[in-house]
């Protein structure tokens, strides 16, 4: 493999995406699909973020409740939003090294030992 082969080969792991191909939208000054769908998903975003404060917040069991059903919804909102966005590319990751996710699994492994209790057990 030449140097340039080998360059070329550090430069796609460097800059992998994983992606769909993208759907095209206009570029204008007036909102688009994605820019209509990018903003739903950020206030479901921020729904669930709300909702999981105030079920830790809710001191009567059927507020709670209520609480929990709506973040379940607003979490399954969340949830296909983000699939729309990804299926039409207009979402992406970068991929990740498989050494770098090999490290950050020993790393979070390695905090089970510090729960003071074991995991078998289930509070009552």
């Amino acid at each position: 493999m030449n140097n340039n082969q080998m360059q070329n080969q550090g430069n796609q792991q460097q800059s992998s995406k994983i992606q769909n191909p993208k759907t095209q939208h206009p570029e204008t000054p007036q909102m688009t699909d994605r820019d209509f769908i990018n903003d739903m998903l950020t206030t479901e975003k921020y729904m669930t973020d709300a909702y999981s404060v105030a079920m830790n917040e809710a001191s009567h069991e059927s507020l709670y409740t209520d609480i929990q059903e709506n973040f379940i919804q607003s979490q399954q909102c969340q949830r296909k939003l983000f699939n729309l966005m990804f299926e039409k590319g207009w979402y992406s990751f970068d991929a990740e090294k498989q050494q770098t996710l090999q490290q950050s699994y020993q790393q979070f492994s390695g905090y089970q030992n510090q729960i003071p209790y074991a995991q078998n057990n289930t509070m009552s």
